[in-house]
């Protein structure tokens, strides 16, 4: 049947693709969201015009000393004056040229094993971990060919922090992966130690396993042998992130169904290949942001190393702002280690969610 009459005009329908769809659909989806949103922007506009005009519009950024600082705004010639401290620490100027290659050549292995395609891994990965450790003591700390020793203790600023944070997170993975399945062995004294490590150094501060580390550690260890101060904060550090790890790590294997190790045995694995090739991968993959976050939070914590007279980052800024050709200028100061610890631990965050997106396999949804 034909209709005689034209059907009534209707209304365009609402856009839901491009800016203004998504704005209806995120931000303007309902008149309280739509209020929230409005509301949100206004405390937006409080807080970042000041901050900018501050920050950016008034601030100085050149000149030699605070006389230079007249604009009102941020100086930020605090910061490029002290640039090469607040990096290097107390490291002697002439030998700088150790941290930068120490730092390149540690970033060129890190982008081999990052970047996809790239051959010769399982041996990168290995000399990595085993290998340039000692290549990189020898050149930092010198007495080797020709190199001026240079005392941990002059050591500090970012190379400290990346030096601990680096140590602490290559070293707490195995063993808190070790830990987590020593845990949950049949072997009742392999269990027993490894619950007894886990709960007891989950069960301090750091700062109270710092000052075990630097005051009570020696006492342990035999007389001839002398721990220097670095390396004690770094054993203490290691023990208490692998703890930890280990619970994080615990927490992947038990999500992996019993039925993969029973499908491992009955293809005639062992124990050892079962976790190495079958479990251990899929609860890795799922642990990914649990490692992470365990990693940012390390990263964070090297700022406690400051109790023993160790001078991170943090520490040095403060001691910067102790200076009395510069005093009044902490916001300054804070502003900038604060930016520091964001851009790491926002680029292993980053790294970290490419890598689940990467080895996505069906076992999360998108």
């Amino acid at each position: 049947m034909f209709k005689d009459t034209l059907t009534p005009q209707r209304a365009a329908p609402l856009a839901s693709t491009g800016l203004v769809g998504w704005l209806r659909t995120n931000l303007f989806s309902s008149p309280i969201n739509s209020i929230a949103t409005l509301v949100g922007i206004y405390v937006l506009y409080l807080l970042l015009v000041p901050t900018i005009d501050w920050a950016l519009l008034k601030a100085d950024w050149t000149g030699s000393s605070r006389d230079a600082c007249v604009s009102g705004g941020a100086c930020w010639v605090f910061i490029g004056n002290r640039l090469q401290q607040f990096t290097y620490g107390f490291y002697p100027t002439d030998e700088i040229w150790r941290i930068n290659l120490t730092f390149v050549l540690f970033v060129l292995q890190l982008l081999w094993l990052a970047l996809p395609r790239m051959p010769a891994k399982m041996w990168v990965a290995p000399f990595l971990i085993l290998v340039f450790p000692f290549i990189a003591y020898m050149l930092l700390y010198g007495g080797w060919f020709d190199l001026v020793v240079v005392p941990t203790h002059r050591w500090g600023g970012l190379t400290l922090t990346l030096i601990i944070a680096t140590v602490g997170i290559i070293a707490a993975l195995p063993i808190g992966t070790l830990l987590a399945l020593g845990r949950r062995s049949h072997m009742p004294i392999v269990r027993s130690l490894s619950v007894v490590f886990i709960e007891f150094w989950r069960g301090v501060p750091l700062i109270t396993v710092l000052f075990m580390s630097s005051v009570m550690l020696p006492l342990f260890v035999p007389e001839e042998l002398t721990l220097d101060k670095l390396v004690r904060a770094m054993i203490g550090i290691v023990f208490f992130q692998s703890a930890y790890m280990a619970e994080v790590v615990r927490g992947g294997l038990q999500a992996i169904p019993k039925g993969q190790s029973e499908a491992a045995s009955a293809l005639g694995l062992n124990y050892g290949k079962t976790m190495l090739l079958i479990v251990l991968p899929q609860a890795l993959k799922m642990m990914i942001p649990g490692i992470v976050n365990t990693f940012i939070a390390l990263f964070k914590d090297t700022s406690l190393v400051l109790i023993i007279g160790l001078f991170d980052l943090l520490a040095i800024v403060q001691a910067g702002l102790a200076d009395p050709n510069w005093l009044g200028y902490a916001t300054e100061g804070y502003v900038f280690a604060a930016l520091v610890f964001w851009v790491f631990c926002y680029g292993m965050s980053k790294y970290s969610q490419y890598l689940e997106r990467k080895l996505h396999t069906g076992h999360k949804k998108r």
